[in-house]
């Protein structure tokens, strides 16, 4: 019975201050959206596929050599991320940055038992992630066959520029959701903790709960605005007195 009252008190609670947690909800999305659109630095990426394939003129498929090239390519991410490769990229492109800022930007992305690896480049620039992506995946290519001796990269698909391209970061559909249900939980929180500071007497009960005071009378609201003893027409007053 008291879950079913406290139940209750709480849906009173939420109706009395619905404006509250309108408000917020509506709010923390908008306040989401315009941190995302005017101080957030939108970024872009690059993504090329490489695949890892020794080359064979007899066009035979050899498992163990299969397994080999899948095996290489955790350690073909750690060259790509390498000085050896994205110092002579840096080199290269002429770029500003630092090695290790071209590293932090590098992702190496690979799926079990495939011989396909994705390389993805990060910037706020989309051109350049672009730019980037690609001449990190030729210079490994290139680079390969003299570090290791071997002679097993491809590049399947390079990066392109599209026309118009679309950031990655922030995700603003995802971030606007995020603030809703943030808003929504915040208004509600909100409410609920304004109603247990709120130490007014609210009713008849509150007096005798915690006063332990018999209750004198009672002055119902009206609609209508009055004066001293004065009854405006049309308005119902009611008074009640004890002693």
């Amino acid at each position: 019975m008291n879950e079913t009252v406290n139940i209750v008190d709480l849906i009173l609670v939420l109706k009395k201050r619905w404006k509250l947690i309108v408000f917020l909800t509506i709010l923390a999305p908008f306040i989401s959206s315009l941190i995302a659109i005017y101080f957030i630095t939108p970024i872009y990426q690059g993504t090329t596929l490489i695949l890892v394939n020794q080359k064979n003129s007899e066009n035979q498929i050899d498992l163990s050599q299969l397994s080999d090239n899948i095996d290489l390519i955790n350690t073909y991410g750690m060259i790509i991320k390498s000085p050896a490769i994205l110092g002579k990229v840096k080199t290269n492109l002429d770029l500003s940055q630092s090695v290790d800022q071209l590293n932090k930007k590098v992702t190496i992305n690979s799926q079990k038992d495939s011989q396909i690896f994705s390389l993805t480049v990060e910037d706020s620039d989309a051109s350049q992630a672009v730019k980037i992506a690609n001449a990190v995946s030729k210079t490994f290519q290139q680079e390969i066959k003299g570090i290791m001796n071997v002679d097993n990269v491809s590049i399947l698909a390079e990066a392109e520029l599209n026309e118009n391209p679309v950031p990655v970061k922030p995700n603003l559909l995802f971030n606007i959701a995020i603030a809703f249900i943030i808003g929504l939980l915040g208004g509600t929180g909100i409410a609920l903790l304004m109603e247990l500071m709120d130490t007014t007497l609210k009713d008849d009960q509150d007096v005798i709960i915690h006063l332990g005071l018999p209750v004198l009378g009672s002055i119902q609201k009206t609609s209508k605005t009055y004066s001293g003893n004065t009854n405006v027409s049309g308005q119902t007053r009611s008074e009640t007195f004890g002693s």
